[in-house]
């Protein structure tokens, strides 16, 4: 009897037997069988087994599912598998917060022990997130014409791992002090991935604004600051000969008004019916200069020549706030001048008496604004000559400033 083995079963696989006489049986003496595997698995043993006379099979075979290698894990993110990694197994890949998947989302194990598609990898594309203030508005205090203006920093924020390698401000800091209008400002950062996140905000200063004052007609206006800004005080001055009715300063107040009351410029008012010399004296205090001429007679050769001097000099008088007063004669005949207006004869003789001026020969008085007796010629003098010693007072410095300034001069 001829000796057989058992069947041969392979656990996902098959056998494909030839017998030596072709035997019904496929397990009789001698009989070969190659051994297959079913698709995802592969052979461990031979490929061939032979029944042999002992009743046992050459050798051993197992069909063992196909495995891929384990998958690495990205930076930054993880995969999920569903069934291990047997072939047909599919693994999905996932990323932390702030990051993208670059390469095939799902792979799957193939026959060839390989995984599909290309291997993932998690980017950080997301540009940090970063909120600045919003528009900061401010007014200008007063007398200036800047405001400083401070914010908090603000903060930026990446998605991804947290850390921002750089923030660049464009525009001044915060607790600069910024000009009058609308300045940009702008924050930006960076992560690490070199992504950029950017915010902007304005920073608005307003100056508060009276409308513009212009200098009364025959005066001069010098104000501080910009001339109308808040705060801003202007002062008033009248040329030579006019005075200042009205508020001498005006200041720019918050409500956008000017405090007091509009300047003018009046012809100079001088009353000759007061009752002494110094009250006379009293009406130029801190306003003119006077210039007295004394002469005995009319016909003295020194006064028609003072005279004839002083006529071609009248605006250099003026700008100079020189008043002339003529004292003319002997008491009683005695007249003094002033312009057009005539002393009465004992104001005169008190003038020359208060100012000690003798009343027989010529002689010329130079007065200041504070009713100082600058200086005495007891002969005609020059224009230039008086020019120059009024031009040395101390208050003239001040008024050839103010004249260079509104381009006043003589011709």
């Amino acid at each position: 009897e001829t000796p057989w083995c058992s069947p041969i079963k392979v656990k996902h696989g098959y056998a494909n037997c030839r017998t030596p006489q072709g035997e019904y049986y496929k397990n009789v003496l001698g009989t070969r069988c190659d051994i297959r595997c079913q698709k995802g698995y592969e052979l461990h043993g031979p490929q061939q087994l032979i029944c042999q006379s002992s009743k046992r099979w050459s050798g051993k075979v197992l069909c063992k599912q196909k495995r891929c290698p384990t998958l690495s894990m990205p930076t930054n993110g993880g995969f999920k598998c569903l069934d291990g990694a047997y072939f047909g197994s599919r693994c999905e890949y996932y990323c932390s917060p702030g990051y993208q998947l670059k390469g095939d989302r799902i792979v799957t194990c193939m026959d060839n022990k390989v995984w599909s598609g290309r291997p993932a990898s998690c980017v950080d594309t997301e540009p940090p997130r970063i909120q600045c203030p919003s528009v900061k508005e401010k007014t200008a205090e007063p007398n200036k014409l800047t405001a400083r203006v401070f914010w908090d920093t603000p903060e930026g924020r990446d998605t991804a791992d947290g850390i921002l390698t750089d923030v660049i401000l464009k525009g001044l800091p915060p607790g600069s002090h910024f000009p009058e209008g609308d300045h940009k400002i702008q924050y930006t950062v960076y992560d690490r991935a070199e992504n950029k996140g950017t915010c902007k905000f304005l920073v608005k200063v307003r100056v508060r604004r009276c409308v513009k004052l212009n200098a009364p007609d025959n005066g001069y206006i010098k104000c501080s600051g910009d001339g109308n800004n808040y705060g801003a005080t202007c002062e008033f001055s009248c040329i030579g000969g006019y005075e200042l009715q009205g508020s001498p300063a005006r200041v720019c107040q918050y409500n956008l008004g000017w405090s007091g009351v509009e300047p003018t410029c009046a012809p100079m008012n001088i009353n000759v019916n007061v009752r002494t010399a110094a009250a006379l004296l009293d009406q130029f205090y801190e306003k003119r200069r006077l210039l007295i001429i004394s002469t005995p007679t009319a016909a003295n050769f020194f006064y028609r020549m003072q005279l004839g001097m002083l006529q071609p000099a009248q605006c250099g008088l003026d700008l100079r706030h020189v008043t002339v007063v003529e004292l003319v004669g002997v008491f009683p005949a005695q007249i003094g001048r002033i312009g057009v207006k005539l002393l009465p004869p004992s104001l005169a003789l008190q003038l020359r008496l208060l100012l000690r001026i003798p009343h027989y020969n010529f002689n010329i008085v130079v007065m200041d604004k504070h009713g100082m007796d600058k200086e005495r010629y007891p002969f005609p003098a020059t224009p230039a000559e008086l020019f120059a010693l009024i031009d040395n007072f101390p208050l003239r410095k001040e008024e050839m400033k103010l004249q260079a300034e509104i381009g006043q001069s003589c011709p």
